[in-house]
């Protein structure tokens, strides 16, 4: 549901349906951007994190528009159906064009929830939107960077929970690869889609083909370890994720309620969400410190050995795993509470220097967005082995 802390006014008179030329029927609401908010652009808010690029996400840089499967229930409530249909979000001017394909309709219940995820995603609550403000108040010694301050999550708590463990100890292309196997099989379980049929993306020539929304915690709860594992390649994360997903189906891990601890952005309830999610197996401080920044809390820097990397590629200083907190805090201690943000608008642009501009790349460019890539001249031809992601994770 969507409380008042962030909600977002769905307009009138704005709702419209019609088919693509395929045939496909299509239902488009609009959702009112607040007043209050912060210069708005789309592709600035979804092309600000590595989520932005793992499946179901798709964004398309030619109209600007992100496309993935929505949940059409509550997302927080585990026991739920899993029926999601999929949903192109693009800017109109000071609202959100929101269409919702292969139906004629939705229910007024549906379209709260599928408003709620989005306004997750693009980190439209009022508590947000105060972060965005302060943030671009204390870094303004880089204003034209295309970070804006809004860091792209998933449209659950779970999704970023997992995607946080797909991030540890490994490449980048594998933690794609992960993702998109994850989504392959919860289409297998659900068939969000008819098996023998596709869909084509707006302007281009890639088809949402036999990949569902990001499985649920019910969806993955009663499989195998070694199924799980073998089917999306996971490795030992694939334990730490079947092991996540039974602990909520089961009661025992409230998303809801760490949701709701986390709107209070206060040093106290970021101990007790940390001490709680250090109870969950396989969260160690590089994926707590992850997951706490998806949950709005931006003082702590995760860090791992891409963090160490760019503190001595960038700030030319002498790294190590025992002193990169000390560091951290001495080139980003000044933007307190919201180092991280600083943080990430300097590696993001690092990475936009690297690799051009995120929200203009086309998805087949995501998996050479690697360290091997990210190192000098100098370094990469003295390279023999294309180094892992480390962390304590």
């Amino acid at each position: 549901m969507i409380g008042e802390e962030n909600k977002i006014i769905l307009m009138e008179d704005s709702q419209n349906q019609g088919c693509h030329p395929e045939g496909t029927a299509w239902f488009e609401f609009h959702m009112e951007l607040p007043s209050e908010t912060e210069p708005f652009q789309l592709e600035q808010a979804v092309c600000s994190h590595g989520f932005f690029m793992m499946a179901p996400n798709h964004w398309d840089p030619l109209s600007k528009t992100l496309t993935r499967p929505l949940l059409l229930h509550n997302p927080s409530s585990p026991s739920s159906s899993s029926s999601s249909l999929l949903v192109s979000i693009s800017q109109r001017s000071q609202s959100l064009a929101v269409r919702v394909h292969s139906v004629h309709s939705i229910s007024p219940q549906q379209q709260r929830h599928i408003t709620a995820q989005i306004s997750r995603m693009l980190r439209l609550s009022q508590a947000e939107e105060k972060a965005v403000r302060e943030f671009r108040s204390v870094h303004i010694d880089h204003p034209n960077r295309s970070f804006g301050g809004r860091v792209f999550r998933s449209p659950t708590l779970f999704e970023d929970m997992v995607k946080c463990i797909l991030l540890c100890n490994c490449q980048w292309p594998r933690t794609l690869n992960m993702a998109q196997a994850l989504c392959e099989l919860q289409f297998e379980l659900q068939n969000v889609l008819p098996y023998d049929s596709c869909y084509q993306f707006p302007n281009e020539g890639e088809y949402f083909d036999r990949t569902g929304n990001f499985p649920s915690p019910i969806e993955l709860a009663n499989l195998s370890e070694s199924f799980l594992a073998e089917r999306c390649r996971l490795g030992y994360r694939a334990r730490y994720i079947l092991e996540l997903a039974q602990a909520i189906v089961e009661g025992k891990i409230q998303l809801e309620e760490l949701e709701e601890l986390s709107k209070d952005a206060s040093l106290s309830c970021y101990k007790q969400l940390g001490e709680q999610l250090k109870q969950i197996k396989g969260f160690g401080p590089f994926t707590r410190a992850n997951v706490l920044m998806c949950l709005g809390y931006y003082h702590v820097i995760p860090w791992d050995s891409e963090t160490i990397r760019h503190l001595k590629q960038v700030h030319s200083k002498n790294t190590t795993s025992k002193t990169i907190e000390s560091d951290l805090e001495e080139i980003y201690g000044k933007y307190e509470p919201y180092q991280f943000l600083a943080f990430w608008s300097e590696i993001w642009d690092f990475y936009e220097t690297r690799f051009g501009k995120m929200n203009e790349m086309h998805s087949s460019v995501y998996k050479r967005i690697t360290a091997s890539n990210m190192r000098s001249t100098v370094n990469a031809t003295n390279k023999r082995k294309r180094p892992s992601r480390k962390c304590q994770c």
